[in-house]
């Protein structure tokens, strides 16, 4: 009887360690008879596209969740980063009466350090002024969301091509396909690996999952866990800043509403991917995995017809599901953990 309920254990664990895989499949197969167009190569680019964008977001935030935080504030630091790199294409830097144009790749190089320093300032927050990582990403959500409204007053940069005689031209190739392939998707599978790298193959990687699994075992064992968590929202915010410029490239423009909402999106798919909301533990592949699942269910419905609205509840009923499977999980794990200590009793 005790091998019988253990062996059905082990299949309950197998089938919820994949259960992003099979969710996905399901997913595609559903939604390939709802709309036949779902699986031509327009919408497939489309799809790509999309989860490209998600994934890059969900991979920092992999990391801030499994140090047991969270990151509501890449949403806005996407909309403010396509309005600060939109705006100096378009209009330069103004310092008294002169106006420099900055070439794309500075301008690139720009917007990455800015992401980074929204991410240091995020860590500062959390760990020197002690403020739950919930209520300091909050607030810099609505500072940066108010920034990127006053930074063109609401208005849209449109037509963001640059000035051949300026030499600002080629931010548009970020939004452009190669071999049929969004730019954004090689950047997001080379960041993906560089994120694998890091948590899985150096020693930064072990200190995130200690610094998750338990602060104040980590502590003791020598890691500083303030710098750890600093670094965790500062990847988070680089991450939002390729995203901020690849959705701006693929716009051709910038609206200070762009990445409205779309913290929730990385947050869906690091939990589905199977990163733990209590911290500890995570894998970038199911990271990887998940946005897939969230891109797919976002375009799907769209494709169908679902109202905007339903969306919203759908995407809403998909977190919560996420978690309690997740804690379903790590019960179970528990149990059987406790079933193989009483064996070897």
């Amino acid at each position: 009887m005790k091998s019988k309920s253990k062996n059905n254990n082990q299949l309950l664990m197998t089938l919820l360690k994949g259960r992003t895989f099979i969710v996905l499949i399901v997913l595609v197969i559903f939604f390939s008879f709802a709309s036949k167009s779902f699986l031509s190569l327009t919408t497939l680019t489309m799809v790509a596209k999309h989860v490209a964008l998600y994934g890059i977001l969900a991979l920092g935030m992999t990391f801030v969740i499994i140090t047991g935080g969270i990151d509501l504030s890449v949403g806005s630091v996407v909309g403010l980063v396509g309005m600060l790199a939109g705006g100096l294409i378009q209009e330069g830097l103004t310092i008294g009466s002169k106006t420099i144009y900055f070439s794309v790749p500075l301008i690139i190089i720009f917007m990455l350090l800015f992401g980074c320093l929204v991410g240091l300032i995020n860590g500062l927050i959390v760990t020197k002024l002690k403020v739950a990582p919930f209520i300091a990403t909050l607030g810099t959500m609505y500072i940066c969301r108010g920034f990127a409204n006053l930074r063109s007053g609401g208005a849209t940069f449109s037509n963001i091509k640059g000035y051949e005689g300026l030499g600002n031209t080629g931010f548009k190739v970020l939004g452009s396909n190669f071999l049929g392939i969004p730019a954004g998707v090689f950047i997001f599978a080379i960041l993906a690996i560089i994120a694998a790298i890091l948590l899985k193959k150096v020693p930064f990687g072990w200190y995130v999952l200690a610094v998750g699994g338990n602060e104040k075992s980590a502590r003791l064992s020598g890691i500083k866990a303030d710098k750890v968590k600093i670094i965790v929202y500062i990847i988070s915010a680089f991450c939002a800043a390729w995203v901020g410029m690849i959705n701006t490239a693929q716009l051709s423009a910038a609206h200070p509403a762009s990445g409205d909402g779309w913290e929730m999106n990385a947050i869906a798919a690091t939990v589905l991917g199977g990163t733990s909301m209590a911290g500890g533990s995570g894998t970038i592949i199911g990271t990887i995995v998940g946005a897939f699942v969230i891109g797919v269910i976002n375009d799907g419905m769209t494709m169908c017809g679902v109202s905007e609205f339903w969306q919203k509840v759908i995407r809403g009923c998909v977190i919560i599901l996420a978690v309690v499977i997740d804690q379903t999980q790590r019960n179970l794990q528990a149990k059987m953990a406790l079933q193989a200590r009483n064996e070897n009793k």
